[in-house]
């Protein structure tokens, strides 16, 4: 059985939590180690890999793939020595910090033949697993208009010094913002133009903490908003079609778990309460039906089988290049847009 070598490029909270479970639990990748620069800790709980004390010893290892999950700012930086190096590489969210760094990361990988994707795991959270399942069964019809947030009740700073420096890729737009960018370009496609609003409302906070966007459609609207002063938060999904409305909350378990140390293998992995199941309000067979539809268990592991089958059987990414491309193009825009004040068109 072929495994794929892997190696982080730090072992911090995304490291430890999102990262080294799943390859631990997944048969077919080994974990290498991780690039510590001062703590060494991923021994402690991964007896026998390694902890890497430069990146160029990483990449002179017998690697074949590469998590950069190190902050926005080094991303670009960081990918482009892995794929120049000859490794596979997975970029956490956001990719990089503009469109062009994206572009150029997608091109030197496929000069290169290698795969590049991008870790945009809340694709498989529960609740955002439940509503594409609601539009591809067409259970509202043609989509009028749509809302996602990202809301939380935290005006804190955050303890990460690199994400409250002000910057380029610190701030809302690349944290939260580029997880509700690519939900709605999954389930919509790129949007025609876009309007943003952003702000810091956080004491102290040198970072946008607060965002709005509207992307334009031909037929529809999508709105997107993360803040976080929002002790009571709407629901995370609002869509409206021509036959109904789903409501959903944001109920996703599987961080939180994560975080109490309990491994992907669990029984029962990524179910969420019931009482956090969606809302459906459409007509089914010509009558009028109000009710509760089951949510679909989250599951990140689904992510890393995808990204096995990429790199051995050369199947496409489970997020690639070209989409961590277009995620950027409409950050770019809302940066320019926010900045302006206008409506800004996507090319």
């Amino acid at each position: 059985m072929q495994k794929i070598k892997t190696a982080l490029l730090s072992y911090g909270m995304s490291g430890k939590v999102f990262h080294a479970p799943f390859l631990e639990v997944h048969p077919r990748f080994e974990l290498m180690g991780a690039w510590e620069r001062s703590k060494k800790n991923i021994q402690k709980d991964y007896p026998g890999v390694k902890s890497y004390s430069t990146l160029e010893e990483l990449l002179a290892d017998d690697t074949d793939l590469v998590i950069v999950n190190t902050p926005v700012d080094t991303h670009f930086e960081y990918a482009k020595q892995a794929l120049q190096a000859g490794k596979h590489t997975l970029v956490e969210k956001a990719f990089t910090t503009t469109a062009a760094q994206a572009q150029e990361l997608r091109d030197i990988a496929h000069e290169k033949g290698l795969k590049l994707a991008v870790y945009q795991n809340r694709r498989w959270d529960s609740d955002f697993k439940t509503v594409k399942e609601v539009l591809d069964e067409n259970l509202l019809g043609e989509i009028i208009e749509a809302e996602i947030h990202f809301d939380r009740y935290n005006p804190s700073l955050s303890p990460k010094a690199h994400k409250e420096t002000g910057k380029p890729g610190a701030g809302i737009l690349w944290d939260l913002g580029s997880h509700i960018i690519d939900q709605a370009l999954c389930l919509f496609g790129m949007p025609q133009a876009v309007f943003a609003d952003m702000r810091i409302t956080r004491e102290n906070s040198v970072t946008e903490d607060w965002m709005e966007a509207l992307l334009y459609y031909p037929d529809k609207r999508v709105r997107l908003q993360a803040g976080f002063f929002m002790r009571e938060p709407l629901p995370a999904y609002i869509l409206y079609g021509r036959k109904g409305t789903f409501l959903k909350s944001r109920g996703d378990i599987q961080e939180d778990v994560l975080k109490t140390g309990k491994k992907p293998e669990t029984k029962g992995w990524g179910i969420e309460p019931e009482e956090k199941s969606g809302i459906l309000h459409t007509e089914k067979h010509g009558e009028v039906y109000r009710g509760h539809i089951p949510t679909k268990p989250g599951n990140y592991y689904e992510f890393l089988e995808l990204l096995y089958q990429s790199v051995t059987m050369d199947k496409k990414e489970p997020v690639t290049a070209d989409e961590g491309v277009n995620v950027m193009k409409v950050i770019d825009a809302a940066l320019l847009s926010s900045k302006e004040k206008k409506v800004v068109q996507l090319k």
